[in-house]
């Protein structure tokens, strides 16, 4: 990296900053705004994400914000554990990775102020609603279609975001002996015959690839590929060094494969691939209209995700990659759908054309973008590390 970059990423990382701190009140009840201008709602999902980048600011009033956020989830959580995809409405629910992000989120609070029995009692309520979330009593929790982040894509039964983020939330809270379990549980393979007999039990590994499944569910399954998924599953420490290797190596392969066909251009994954196009039997009318191929959830590439990727670069011990694709990145969070501000942090770019096609300032765009820039500085992954290196435990206490 020359001189030159380094001053732009320092540029960039200001404007993250403005950005978040522009974000960090907004209209319902002060909490966060999810973007500048196009969502001034608190929507969950997205705030307890941007924690990451938030914790590694040392921003002492975006960590305030941050409190704020999480006690007011605390408030909203439902009797039986569940908490709500706007942060300020305990009527809007029915989101699967809004309570395992929590958790997440909570466990990083924690860390950071080194309040370790912060909001003890919701973080209970939680983990019992999300152990109640396994239809067959495993650890492997199940979802409906469009319940998680991906609000207009079906994901079916054990999707792989889902379950990254409980497997992390147990790591972060330390039941180990339960994580371990969930990881030999993802560990097993898709279910491919078309009968499945008693004693099989699905998992989430794809036969002859180094990737997971997006979502399995009995003998059904998806083979497309989640990039936040996987790049989760490489910073958790559910792929070993040497499948999040071979993993890499496939990705920027196909990658390569899409940009020779005039699928991707940018030198960045998209989040999903390959398209799912009109005649594909997994296509539903409804995509025409938000999610063409290349675009949205359907292959759209998204920064926030990205920076999950570059994160999973160093997490793979990919440095000299982690540090290319980061430029990249800082490349892609330049570009504004209104032309009116120098950094857009844009929610979602077009794969096909590079085009913004989201909100400008976007909250998880903003921090994902400094989350990975201390990963790529220090060569390690804040709040991961930690995940890969535990062992199982046997003083786990009962949800």
């Amino acid at each position: 990296m020359n001189k030159n970059d380094k001053q732009i990423i320092e540029v960039a990382k200001v404007a993250a900053l403005e950005v978040l701190l522009h974000n960090s009140r907004g209209p319902f009840h002060h909490l966060p705004r999810t973007a500048g201008w196009g969502y001034p709602e608190p929507y969950t999902r997205d705030l307890m994400i941007s924690i990451l980048g938030i914790a590694v600011s040392s921003n002492d009033k975006l960590v305030g914000s941050m409190r704020r956020v999480l006690e007011t989830l605390a408030k909203n959580q439902t009797p039986r554990g569940h908490i709500p995809s706007l942060v300020h409405d305990g009527e809007d629910r029915g989101a699967s990775d809004t309570t395992p992000l929590f958790l997440i989120a909570v466990s990083i609070y924690r860390r950071v102020t080194g309040e370790n029995d912060f909001l003890s009692d919701a973080v209970s309520k939680a983990l019992t609603w999300m152990e109640y979330q396994s239809p067959s009593d495993r650890l492997l929790v199940a979802q409906q279609p469009t319940s998680d982040w991906r609000d207009e894509q079906w994901v079916t039964g054990y999707g792989l975001f889902v379950n990254t983020l409980m497997y992390s939330c147990l790591r972060l809270l330390g039941f180990h002996a339960k994580a371990d379990m969930m990881r030999k549980e993802m560990s097993m393979f898709t279910v491919t015959a078309e009968a499945q007999h008693r004693h099989v039990h699905e998992g989430l590994v794809v036969k002859h690839k180094p990737y997971y499944a997006f979502w399995s569910y009995k003998i059904h399954s998806s083979e497309r590929f989640d990039l936040l998924g996987n790049s989760l599953a490489i910073l958790s420490g559910i792929a070993s060094l040497s499948r999040a290797e071979a993993m890499v190596s496939w990705i920027e392969q196909e990658c390569r494969v899409m940009q020779n066909k005039g699928e991707l251009a940018i030198d960045m994954p998209p989040n999903f691939f390959p398209y799912i196009n009109p005649r594909d039997p997994d296509w539903r009318s409804r995509y025409k209209k938000f999610n063409m191929p290349g675009e949205y959830h359907n292959g759209g590439i998204w920064p926030f995700i990205c920076g999950f990727y570059v994160a999973a670069l160093v997490a793979a011990k990919k440095f000299r990659l982690a540090e290319k694709k980061f430029l990249t990145l800082t490349k892609i969070i330049k570009v504004s759908g209104t032309g009116k501000t120098e950094f857009g942090f844009n929610e979602w770019i077009k794969a096909q054309d590079g085009r913004p096609m989201g909100q400008d300032w976007q909250t998880w765009s903003a921090s994902m973008y400094l989350y990975a820039a201390k990963c790529v500085e220090e060569k390690r992954t804040p709040f991961f590390e930690e995940m890969r290196s535990s062992k199982a435990g046997t003083s786990d206490a009962p949800f």
